[in-house]
């Protein structure tokens, strides 16, 4: 049905708006509670780390596969709906809102993952195109807190985030009511861990993998520290005076269209071929940005970031695709999960050094660092037309 393809997307980006909400408020919150700058890491980080706990019990116990999709993706949508509201509560001091940020984190895993499940069930023929939507819903969903805060910036920070609350209930509901579970789906078989690494055996899952594993090495660090980067820059030039709420979201934003853009590319000149340019021009942008962040024009600036954010992303349905293809088909939705919460393990890992090693003298050039993932997710993509 043509209508199945728009929910799915509509549902993500609803939802996924849970993911980034604390990020977008974290200034209020910062002068509300009296705390450290670096107190932004810990919270962006808190949600990966919940995320990471969530993809590890979903792949365990086989939730995407044995149950179906659909009720799993609408249940979590209303139990993180719940949980990332409770920071609204009076009294919530940082250590609650870390908590709670990480508890959102665990059931965003039946949200991004098992989106992809769904839209693979109904999408075996063209699911790059399909994926192309779905990661941009995700881009759209992670970038809204952005506008919301622009939108919203007379009003306390609680209503952003009771806002992204009632989004991602509404994305749940609008999945469950509207979208069946796909034609493709097969149920799960029992549980069998060894069945997972079977998978790393095929050497195009594997490639695909790690090539996945060096893209996330830069994706949500690059999402993270766009508002810092903005920050910086009006710092350096008191006149430039950005709204860094609202380029926040239109540069994060902007990769919703490379999404669709590389989805629909590769259909014609190939999966392997588009998120090798993706993966150059990312890794290129990493290099030479203390050229950049720091220009005479802001609009300099902000071009680079925008050229930047869409080439970083990209790629990021491409390997979703290969890695969905190249998975055992009853196991398919395990191993989207799996690997999806891997390459979030190594987001945190980017994010805490950037933030560890990050000073005012060295802020031009820290993000040439990033470069170290697009370079070994060449590696993996040249190793697999070997």
């Amino acid at each position: 049905m043509k209508r199945i393809l728009p929910v799915i997307v509509l549902s993500q980006f609803f939802c996924t708006s849970l993911w980034f909400a604390g990020n977008a408020v974290m200034g209020d919150i910062a002068k509300q509670l009296q705390l450290e700058p670096s107190y932004l890491a810990y919270l962006t980080s808190a949600v990966q780390l919940g995320f990471i706990t969530g993809t590890l019990v979903f792949a365990i116990l086989s939730i995407a596969d044995r149950f179906s999709p659909v009720r799993v993706f609408f249940t979590c949508a209303l139990i993180a709906a719940a949980v990332n509201a409770l920071a609204c509560l009076p009294g919530t001091d940082a250590t609650i809102i870390l908590v709670l940020r990480y508890t959102t984190g665990f059931f965003l895993a039946g949200i991004y993952p098992v989106g992809m499940k769904i839209a693979s069930d109904h999408y075996p023929q063209g699911l790059g195109k399909a994926l192309g939507f779905l990661v941009g819903a995700l881009v759209l969903g992670t970038s809204f807190p952005h506008l919301l805060k622009s939108l919203m910036a007379a009003l306390p920070w609680r209503y952003v985030i009771l806002s992204t609350s009632i989004l991602a209930a509404l994305g749940g509901c609008a999945m469950v009511l509207l979208v069946p579970d796909g034609p493709a789906r097969k149920p799960g078989a029992a549980l069998n861990p060894a069945t997972f690494l079977k998978n790393f055996g095929n050497r195009q899952f594997r490639s695909a993998a790690f090539g996945y594993f060096g893209h996330m090495w830069e994706l949500y660090a690059f999402w993270a520290f766009v508002p810092v980067m903005l920050s910086a820059y009006n710092s350096r030039y008191s006149d430039a005076n950005l709204n860094v709420p609202l380029l926040s979201f239109l540069i994060i934003g902007v990769g919703a269209f490379a999404c669709v853009g590389s989805g629909i590319i590769s259909g014609y000149i190939g999966v392997k071929k588009v998120a090798t340019m993706a993966l150059t021009i990312s890794g290129v942008c990493c290099l030479v940005s203390p050229l950049f962040l720091f220009a005479g024009s802001a609009w300099i600036l902000i071009v680079f970031l925008l050229v930047w954010s869409m080439a970083v992303i990209a790629d990021s349905p491409l390997f979703s695709t290969l890695i969905a293809q190249n998975a055992g088909q009853q196991l398919k939705g395990t191993a989207l999960t799996i690997v999806n919460c891997i390459g979030f393990a190594i987001t945190i890992v980017s994010i805490q050094l950037i933030t560890a090693l990050r000073t005012v003298e060295n802020a031009r050039y820290i993000y040439m660092l990033l470069a170290i993932g697009p370079l070994l997710g060449l590696l993996a993509l040249l190793k697999r037309s070997q």
